[in-house]
């Protein structure tokens, strides 16, 4: 599997995802934001968290519209997996590629910790390694992670089963406990907890590895 992950101005999870990717078996290569071509036979583009641009304007407001982002764009209409974490999925929306917005966070303090999260749908590329309604730990790290949507589109995530998952203790007053969401073709993924962090024994617990090794498996046959 062939994965690049964006890196932008204000990016400070970047590595942390190539390292996971990397020890999930990917071939990675990092993409600066000013780039305007992706490597050719790219199979997976991810957009890590951190604070792009400062956060000025608005969180992933600007990296929307970074010069990589519109190659980020042509990869996803051609049908090509894309996710986002944390400010990546704040990217994704301000992109157009998800629905919703992520607002502040309802008691509007910045929370990290880590969280439990209940596996809503194991039919996606990012979530067949794991149980359905299964609780894993994954630590959050955000001041805007608050997912805000108009009743249509949340009554639509949920009967197109494209809640990947959900908050089992909701801390930043997302609609509905969302936590992380699919497109309508299941191949972008947007979640605002990092599974990067919960990827080895050092972090202090590994059930971010299910996510990595879903993609993989997912990616490679195809």
């Amino acid at each position: 599997m062939k994965a690049a992950v964006l890196v932008f101005p204000g990016s400070n999870c970047d590595r942390d995802l190539a390292v996971a990717l990397r020890n999930s078996g990917a071939d990675v290569t990092m993409v600066w934001h000013k780039e305007t071509t992706l490597p050719d036979g790219l199979d997976v583009i991810a957009v890590p968290g951190g604070f792009s641009y400062g956060d000025y304007l608005r969180c992933g407001a600007i990296a929307a519209n970074s010069p990589i982002t519109q190659a980020l764009k042509v990869h996803v209409e051609r049908g090509g997996y894309a996710f986002g974490i944390c400010n990546g999925f704040q990217v994704l929306t301000e992109a157009g590629l998800l629905p919703g917005a992520l607002l502040r966070n309802a008691g509007l303090k910045y929370i990290c910790k880590t969280t439990p999260l209940q596996v809503a749908t194991t039919d996606s590329a990012y979530t067949s390694f794991y149980t359905k309604d299964q609780v894993i730990g994954v630590p959050i790290a955000h001041h805007d992670g608050n997912f805000t949507a108009d009743q249509s589109t949340l009554d639509m995530l949920d009967a197109e089963d494209r809640v990947a998952f959900r908050y089992a203790s909701n801390p930043n007053g997302s609609s509905h406990d969302i936590a992380g969401i699919l497109s309508a073709n299941r191949r972008v993924l947007g979640m605002m907890p990092h599974p990067e962090r919960a990827f080895e024994a050092a972090h202090g617990n590994e059930d971010g590895k299910g996510f990595f090794a879903s993609l993989v498996s997912a990616v490679v046959p195809a």
